[in-house]
């Protein structure tokens, strides 16, 4: 049996996939082969021994200490594009909502309360006060072209605005989904430069941290609209504050709440919504716990962060799954441990992603004890072997 333990609310047409004769799934598990999570922080959790796989219902996995995993050997798995047009729903509104100055109009027309017959003629004397642009013809900028990022640019066209988008990491099945109104330029910078509205889709790393900034938003049109529905930090707050009392930014719309960006104007500060939808939540779910099973029976890995995708099918006795160094001459060691086994490899992958490597032996004439003698290698962190039934 495998123990899973949820540390959050997962959808039942999820958990529903975990065939009961073989999982045990619960909030109340110990000593758990694998872990579902959505927004719980596993930075304090202590990572047992026997934990295998952590399986993230969303994208973003900065609740997970995936560094620690890493050298644990456990696989870290997210769902991308689960909640994609979730996401892409709420950043159209914002669009809509940053333009017409709806949440300011929405308030405004609150303080009519009680007003009585006089509230016709105050609305139309009150009204060009939030008056503001249309979407169609202007330039939108879009910072990240994975699944959410691509659907909002698309979007956008269709709209008939003018979209423009950059991502160095793009794939070529990913280049193939965008609209062939998109135009792509090579950085941030030319978006900054250029686009009255600018989204951000990009991952938070070293290099995109408070990527919007004094510096960067100097450089913007006065009137820009700033949308981030992607990351917190990629924004410097304090930086954003400052232009919209200077009058050098129009608008900035975020999915992450402060402290110190509740309540000031301009900002329309949303309770992270972006992925709130029930759609959402039960693509999370089953992407996640189908990424789990093929995982934990099959030794498949899809969608992971931390390791390699790498898909195998079993024509053996066993597979030998091997998360490892990416380091020189582990592959000869593993194979040379299966020769002296006099084991024969049916089939064999190995894939590396930065720092680690996953490898799978497809192996014939399988005995007790060859998992043990692999793991011994120094370089090799966690062994798996998978039996056909």
């Amino acid at each position: 049996m495998y123990n899973i333990l949820t540390l959050n609310k997962i959808a039942a047409c999820g958990t529903d996939l975990f065939d009961k004769n073989k999982y045990n799934i619960g909030t109340d598990i110990t000593e758990p082969k694998a872990v579902m999570v959505r927004s719980a922080s596993m930075h304090e959790f202590a990572l047992g021994g026997g934990l295998r796989a952590i399986a993230r219902a969303g994208a973003g996995t900065n609740n997970i200490p995936v560094d620690k995993c890493s050298e644990k050997g456990i696989v870290v798995f997210n769902t991308p594009g689960a909640n994609a047009n979730g996401v892409k729903e709420l950043v159209l509104a914002a669009l809509l909502l940053s333009s017409r100055r709806v949440p300011a109009a929405l308030d405004w027309c609150k303080t009519l309360k009680g007003k009585g017959e006089e509230v016709p003629a105050l609305v139309e004397k009150g009204k060009s006060d939030f008056a503001g642009p249309e979407i169609k013809g202007k330039k939108l900028g879009v910072v990240g072209l994975g699944a959410i990022g691509a659907l909002v640019a698309n979007a956008a066209a269709s709209l008939g605005m003018e979209v423009y988008g950059c991502d160095p990491f793009l794939s070529v099945d990913g280049a193939l989904n965008l609209s062939r109104k998109l135009n792509y330029v090579k950085t941030p910078r030319e978006i900054f430069e250029n686009c009255d509205y600018i989204s951000l889709h990009a991952p938070s790393t070293a290099e995109t941290k408070k990527m919007v900034n004094a510096e960067s938003i100097a450089g913007m049109k006065k009137n820009v609209r700033i949308i981030n529905f992607a990351r917190a930090d990629l924004v410097d707050d304090e930086a954003v504050i400052a232009a919209l009392a200077s009058g050098g930014m129009a608008c900035y719309v975020t999915d992450f709440p402060t402290d110190v960006l509740i309540g000031v104007d301009g900002v329309i500060a949303i309770p992270h919504l972006g992925a709130s939808t029930p759609e959402s939540e039960d693509n999370c779910a089953v992407m996640a716990a189908e990424q789990l099973i093929d995982f934990l029976e099959n030794g498949n890995i899809t969608n992971s962060v931390n390791l390699p995708n790498l898909t195998m099918q079993m024509t053996g006795d066993a597979k030998i799954c091997v998360i490892h160094k990416n380091v020189d001459g582990v592959i000869t060691q593993i194979t040379k441990v299966m020769a002296d086994a006099k084991a024969n490899i049916e089939n064999m992958e190995s894939k590396s992603k930065k720092n680690y490597a996953y490898t799978v032996l497809d192996v014939r004439g399988y005995e007790h004890g060859l998992a043990a003698k692999v793991e011994a290698i120094d370089t090799v962190i966690s062994v798996r072997t998978i039996k056909r039934t």
